[in-house]
């Protein structure tokens, strides 16, 4: 799970998963209106660029993103507590 309002597309995600589980990608307006005052002015100042679990189901859980994550904006859930 990606924290929205912590975010900053550093893309170290991308670069420790061994499974190409993320990709960066541009955040809709619905998404930037679910945001704290912090998180809007966070995705601004980047573009509004964030990481994206865009292959959560190939995910072995290892941990390396959570990790390597600067802001600490990536925990790992279950399947079940994601849904």
């Amino acid at each position: 799970m990606i924290d929205r309002n912590r975010c900053e597309a550093k893309e170290d995600c991308l670069r420790v998963c061994p499974w190409n589980v993320f990709e960066i990608g541009v955040l809709s307006r619905g998404e930037r209106r679910q945001l704290s005052w912090i998180g809007m002015l966070k995705a601004f100042g980047h573009g509004h660029r964030q990481a994206y679990a865009v292959r959560a189901a190939d995910c072995h859980a290892c941990g390396l993103c959570v990790e390597a994550c600067p802001e600490k904006a990536i925990r790992l859930a279950s399947a079940a507590r994601a849904g």
